[in-house]
């Protein structure tokens, strides 16, 4: 997790301080959309994909999240709670747990503490805004650039060729970030591919002109705080 968005310590320590780490396998679900909520989680290792599920029934991925991210941070203080995103592991992990009711009675008596964690929650709120803002105002084209740019954010290497995204997406999965098909997706990848902007290989994408994909969506530069997809 980038030092950027880290979840203050103090709020990991209540986790930690709670003692109460389970084991989850890949491709279960920690939790679902609908489902009544009565615990948050914080992730010791491995990944999380956190979705939702859309009118049409397409599945919308919204963050990949790893070690030391907060999840499950929606349902805080709502009487009758229900998770509103679903977390799906992408790969083995282990996550610390927490009862709903503790964790707020402790923002309750700390009003610092309280301060810290509503810091970190708008930086969340403001990434799914200028996600979503890019969804609406540049269509399925427009979804998939910035995709790839929040992805080169969050797992961006620079390579001999250009810029690699060290994080292996299948086709369905690259299209659930954007809210659109894979049919779509292979689609405008091909087109990519041909104006050598990107190439993928066994997986991974490397970006060979970031500056395209900018210019293609009007992109505002924001923070790489903002800008990221974990």
């Amino acid at each position: 997790m980038s030092e950027i968005t880290e979840v203050p310590f103090e709020i990991r320590q209540l986790f930690i301080n709670w003692e109460s780490l389970k084991h989850v396998n890949k491709g279960s679900f920690l939790f679902q959309e609908g489902k009544t909520a009565h615990e948050l989680y914080l992730i010791k290792s491995g990944r999380v994909q956190i979705s939702k599920v859309i009118p049409d029934g397409r599945e919308l991925s919204l963050r990949v999240c790893s070690s030391d991210d907060v999840i499950g941070e929606l349902t805080l203080f709502s009487k009758e709670a229900y998770y509103m995103l679903s977390a799906k592991i992408l790969e083995e992990a282990e996550i610390y747990v927490i009862p709903k009711a503790v964790f707020e009675e402790r923002l309750s008596k700390d009003s610092d503490l309280t301060i810290k964690w509503l810091k970190w929650i708008q930086l969340q709120n403001q990434q799914n805004q200028t996600k979503f803002r890019d969804l609406i105002l540049h269509g399925k084209k427009g979804a998939l650039y910035s995709t790839l740019i929040r992805l080169t954010n969050s797992y961006g290497k620079i390579v001999d060729r250009g810029i690699l995204i060290d994080l292996p997406l299948t086709n369905q999965e690259l299209a659930n970030f954007c809210g659109t098909s894979r049919e779509v997706v292979n689609r405008l990848l091909s087109g990519l591919k041909k104006e050598n902007v990107l190439v993928w290989e066994k997986g991974y994408i490397t970006i060979f002109d970031l500056i395209f994909l900018k210019e293609a969506i009007d992109c505002e530069n924001c923070p790489v705080s903002i800008c990221r997809i974990d």
